[in-house]
Protein backbone atom coordinates (compact mmCIF):
# COMPACT_ATOMS: atom_id res chain seq x y z
CA UNK A 1 0.00 0.00 0.00
CA UNK A 2 1.40 3.72 -0.98
CA UNK A 3 1.66 5.89 1.19
CA UNK A 4 2.94 9.67 1.43
CA UNK A 5 2.60 11.41 4.37
CA UNK A 6 3.40 15.18 4.41
CA UNK A 7 4.49 17.27 7.31
CA UNK A 8 6.36 21.04 8.14
CA UNK A 9 3.38 23.03 7.75
CA UNK A 10 2.09 25.93 9.92
CA UNK A 11 2.03 29.86 10.44
CA UNK A 12 4.91 31.84 9.44
CA UNK A 13 5.17 35.14 8.81
CA UNK A 14 5.88 36.76 5.61
CA UNK A 15 9.57 36.45 4.33
CA UNK A 16 9.83 33.52 6.31
CA UNK A 17 11.20 29.74 5.31
CA UNK A 18 9.67 26.83 6.09
CA UNK A 19 10.60 23.35 4.90
CA UNK A 20 7.92 20.42 4.35
CA UNK A 21 8.47 17.19 4.23
CA UNK A 22 7.18 13.64 2.81
CA UNK A 23 7.76 10.33 3.54
CA UNK A 24 6.83 8.35 1.39
CA UNK A 25 6.32 4.44 1.78
CA UNK A 26 5.50 1.41 -0.18
CA UNK A 27 7.08 2.14 -3.22
CA UNK A 28 9.99 1.75 -5.08
CA UNK A 29 11.23 5.54 -4.17
CA UNK A 30 14.05 5.98 -5.49
CA UNK A 31 12.48 5.29 -9.51
CA UNK A 32 9.50 7.31 -9.16
CA UNK A 33 9.39 11.78 -9.89
CA UNK A 34 8.63 13.05 -7.10
CA UNK A 35 6.34 16.47 -6.76
CA UNK A 36 4.55 18.76 -4.38
CA UNK A 37 1.52 21.00 -5.63
CA UNK A 38 -0.47 23.56 -3.64
CA UNK A 39 -4.43 24.22 -3.58
CA UNK A 40 -5.36 27.67 -2.05
CA UNK A 41 -9.16 28.25 -1.27
CA UNK A 42 -11.31 28.40 -3.82
CA UNK A 43 -8.79 27.93 -6.66
CA UNK A 44 -7.30 24.50 -8.43
CA UNK A 45 -4.76 22.62 -7.60
CA UNK A 46 -1.38 23.53 -9.03
CA UNK A 47 2.00 22.30 -9.16
CA UNK A 48 4.69 23.84 -6.88
CA UNK A 49 7.85 21.85 -7.95
CA UNK A 50 8.86 18.28 -9.39
CA UNK A 51 12.16 16.11 -8.91
CA UNK A 52 12.93 13.25 -11.31
CA UNK A 53 14.40 10.36 -10.02
CA UNK A 54 17.60 11.90 -11.33
CA UNK A 55 17.05 14.76 -9.81
CA UNK A 56 16.40 16.86 -12.33
CA UNK A 57 14.17 19.49 -11.11
CA UNK A 58 10.67 21.86 -11.97
CA UNK A 59 9.25 24.71 -10.52
CA UNK A 60 6.36 27.30 -10.87
CA UNK A 61 7.45 30.25 -11.94
CA UNK A 62 5.81 32.17 -8.97
CA UNK A 63 8.00 30.12 -6.85
CA UNK A 64 11.35 30.00 -8.86
CA UNK A 65 14.13 31.30 -6.60
CA UNK A 66 12.28 31.12 -3.42
CA UNK A 67 11.35 27.39 -3.30
CA UNK A 68 13.73 24.65 -3.30
CA UNK A 69 12.65 21.16 -3.85
CA UNK A 70 15.35 17.67 -2.96
CA UNK A 71 15.56 14.55 -2.05
CA UNK A 72 16.72 11.16 -0.17
CA UNK A 73 16.17 7.98 -1.66
CA UNK A 74 18.09 6.25 1.02
CA UNK A 75 15.37 7.96 4.14
CA UNK A 76 12.45 8.09 1.25
CA UNK A 77 11.68 11.54 1.23
CA UNK A 78 11.06 14.69 -0.57
CA UNK A 79 11.60 18.23 0.42
CA UNK A 80 10.58 21.44 -0.24
CA UNK A 81 12.04 24.42 1.50
CA UNK A 82 10.71 27.66 1.12
CA UNK A 83 11.90 30.70 1.67
CA UNK A 84 11.20 34.29 1.34
CA UNK A 85 7.32 33.24 1.77
CA UNK A 86 4.67 35.34 0.05
CA UNK A 87 1.17 35.66 1.38
CA UNK A 88 -0.42 34.00 -1.99
CA UNK A 89 1.72 30.75 -0.74
CA UNK A 90 -1.00 30.34 1.76
CA UNK A 91 -2.48 27.16 0.44
CA UNK A 92 -2.43 22.86 1.35
CA UNK A 93 0.59 21.43 0.12
CA UNK A 94 0.27 17.72 -1.01
CA UNK A 95 3.26 15.60 -2.34
CA UNK A 96 2.14 13.09 -5.20
CA UNK A 97 3.77 10.60 -7.64
CA UNK A 98 3.00 7.34 -9.57
CA UNK A 99 1.77 10.02 -12.25
CA UNK A 100 -0.67 11.58 -10.01
CA UNK A 101 -2.34 8.24 -9.03
CA UNK A 102 -0.66 8.61 -5.38
CA UNK A 103 -1.28 11.89 -3.30
CA UNK A 104 -0.64 12.52 0.62
CA UNK A 105 -3.24 13.94 2.96
CA UNK A 106 -1.49 17.54 2.51
CA UNK A 107 -0.31 20.18 5.05
CA UNK A 108 -1.35 23.47 5.89
CA UNK A 109 0.95 26.61 5.12
CA UNK A 110 -0.60 29.91 5.98
CA UNK A 111 1.70 33.25 5.29
CA UNK A 112 0.60 35.96 7.23
CA UNK A 113 1.35 38.87 10.05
Amino acid sequence: QVQLVESGGGLVQPGGSLRLSCTASGIIFSVYDMGWYRQAPGKQRELVATITSGSTTNYADSVKGRFTISRDNVKKMVYLQMNSLKPEDTAVYFCRTGGGRYWGQGTQVTVSS
